[in-house]
């Protein structure tokens, strides 16, 4: 599975077949992405679509020193079995628990 990013879309997209799977994000300040909700079609779901959009959002943001907000609950789902991602997410998000060591 190939994911592109369509940053004038302000979106990750995964192309399958006919249809597309999605992150959709908005960028609320200077370096900073907010990913606001995932979409995966019902014929692709438990695939890890859903998990190579946010790995390449995740991927995308630290190679350009972007800070991710996780406003999708998918998403922080998703982190809770990611610590390693921690790191790109915004300051303000993160909660006293998730700071030990930081």
């Amino acid at each position: 599975m190939t994911v592109e990013h369509r940053e004038h879309e302000e979106r990750f997209v995964a192309v399958l077949g006919e249809e597309e799977a999605e992150l959709a994000y908005t960028r609320p300040e200077h370096g900073v992405i907010d990913i606001q909700h995932t979409f995966v079609p019902k014929s692709a779901r438990g695939q890890g679509v859903a998990e190579a959009l946010a790995k390449a959002a995740f991927q995308w943001a630290r190679e350009r020193g972007v800070r991710v907000v996780p406003s999708c609950p998918f998403v922080r789902k998703w982190l809770e079995d990611q610590p390693e991602q921690m790191d790109v997410v915004h300051r303000d998000w993160i909660r006293p628990a998730d700071r030990r060591g930081a």
